[in-house]
């Protein structure tokens, strides 16, 4: 079998769409695996709509939960049989040429590990409202990193696909809470050897609304994912010296950008994530609280906490 394609299903308002677009594929030669994480909703009767012998559908006993969520992907990569693997979000979708241009790029460059492509970002409505960046046809994870880190590129978990006989033996997605980071440090580990080759083609939807983890609150887990996420980028600087002249480049900028980077990152998450509107003192004293084990100092969370007032202020006008 040519691809697995697996979704850890929680969420049935979109379900039935992401679904469909999968076994609309123009290319065939593919599973589709769905776990049900226990979910409250009734997730039985939307795949039960579909009537397609490619469908596995599992059902775990108990909820595996968004804090513990690769945990489930990893699952998912567990009861995969294909020779290259895609895990989609529940809520996103594929057009229908998705497996066939990966499956064209696959066989120009059979010895890589990671593929990669451009992606339409869409509404609730399923409107097409925005389109990631451009990608070179081929790069090494040292460039990759340094345009992720520096967020010149957006990119995500279901634009990905792996050769899973590699994903497998790296240890599959790499566990951070939320899945925070996760899907980044997932693909640096695949791509270390041979690097990661694009298309320019935009063949998967990713859907920005409220329902995704991404604008969900949980800010220490996010804290702690992003601390975590430092001290791995940290262990790999340490240990994967480029001999390249360009990879040596990207390697050095990475380095000397990587503190404020990551500071970035913290003060980002408090102000977009973790102030309620009209809340503001009462979240200011708790952050303060806690500015140790976020690596903050007060200068860092007023200047937050400005940066929260702004946001408020322009979802108003």
């Amino acid at each position: 079998m040519r691809f697995t394609i697996a979704i850890p299903a929680y969420k049935g308002k979109f379900l039935y769409e992401c679904i469909h677009s999968i076994l609309n594929q123009d290319f065939k030669d593919f599973e589709l695996i769905i776990v049900n994480d226990a979910s409250p909703e009734n997730l039985d009767e939307i795949v039960q709509e579909f009537n397609d012998d490619r469908i596995v559908y599992f059902k775990n006993n108990v909820n595996i939960g968004a804090e513990n969520v690769v945990d489930n992907w990893n699952r998912c990569l567990l009861y995969a049989k294909g020779d290259y693997f895609v895990l989609m979000g529940d809520d996103d979708t594929m057009r229908n040429n998705y497996l066939s241009v990966f499956n064209d790029l696959i066989n120009c460059y059979p010895e890589n590990d990671v593929y990669h492509c451009r992606s339409f970002i869409i509404n609730n409505d399923s409107e097409v409202i925005g389109l990631t960046p451009s990608w070179p046809n081929r790069e090494s994870i040292y460039e990759n990193m340094w345009h992720r880190l520096n967020k010149f590129r957006s990119q995500y978990v279901s634009d990905f696909v792996y050769k899973r006989e590699r994903l497998v033996k790296t240890g599959g997605y790499y566990k951070l809470p939320l899945a925070w980071a996760s899907d980044d440090i997932t693909s640096y580990i695949v791509a270390s050897d041979k690097g990661i080759v694009h298309t320019q083609e935009p063949v998967f939807c990713y859907r920005q609304s409220e329902y995704t983890i991404s604008n969900s609150g949980s800010n220490d887990l996010k804290m702690n994912a992003i601390i975590e996420e430092e001290k791995w980028v940290d262990s790999f600087l340490k240990n994967n010296l480029p001999d390249n002249l360009l990879d040596r480049y990207f390697y050095n900028m990475i380095k000397y950008d990587k503190d404020k980077i990551f500071l970035k990152k913290r003060i980002d998450t408090i102000a977009y994530n973790g102030f309620t509107k009209g809340y503001y003192l009462r979240d200011m004293i708790k952050f303060i609280s806690k500015k140790n084990n976020y690596r903050l100092s007060l200068q860092h969370l007023i200047y937050a906490l400005i940066l929260a007032i702004k946001k408020n202020r322009s979802k108003i006008t």
